[in-house]
């Protein structure tokens, strides 16, 4: 099984996060939800970026929280969202998903406009995966991650 590792913060970090933190720990928002906590992070594929995709955190059951959060993975980095606006991870258990294809819609998009579902489908059919079909589904991927009760960062070594 693998797991998100925790980054150490460099001196300068946590000198901030200490001047946020008597201000309050995690993302104050007015929705009603609770308190979130920013998840950021690298995917890797075989030691290099994942270049593209997107990482999503699906509760396991027994969490407290039952919402789930998820990101865009651009040149092996992400950030999680919740609600929106990189508003970060309900803290508890989740097992975690990866998608990243390289998906070629040019041949849909003639005359400047927008493909519709039907040829996005088509062009997903066809793409080329950046990483092993497996990391697709929650059961196969073997990957999982904890949020704390604190701002952190997970990163992901994906093999085949």
């Amino acid at each position: 099984m693998v797991e998100g590792r925790h980054r150490p913060h460099l001196a300068a970090s946590l000198a901030g996060l200490g001047l946020l933190m008597g201000l309050g720990i995690g993302c104050g928002y007015s929705d009603g939800l609770g308190t979130r906590y920013s998840v950021t992070g690298t995917v890797t594929y075989k030691g290099q970026p994942v270049e593209k995709g997107n990482i999503s955190f699906i509760p396991v059951g027994g969490s407290e929280n039952a919402r789930g959060a998820g990101g865009e993975i651009a040149n092996g980095r992400y950030s999680l969202s919740t609600m929106g606006n990189d508003d970060g991870a309900f803290p508890g258990k989740y097992q975690v998903t990866v998608v990243a294809l390289d998906v070629d819609l040019s041949p849909y998009m003639k005359h400047g406009g927008i493909p519709d579902q039907v040829n996005v489908a088509k062009a997903e059919a066809k793409a080329k995966r950046l990483v092993p079909a497996k990391y697709q589904l929650p059961e196969q991927s073997g990957l999982t991650a904890e949020v704390p009760e604190n701002n952190v960062e997970l990163d992901f070594d994906l093999k085949d």
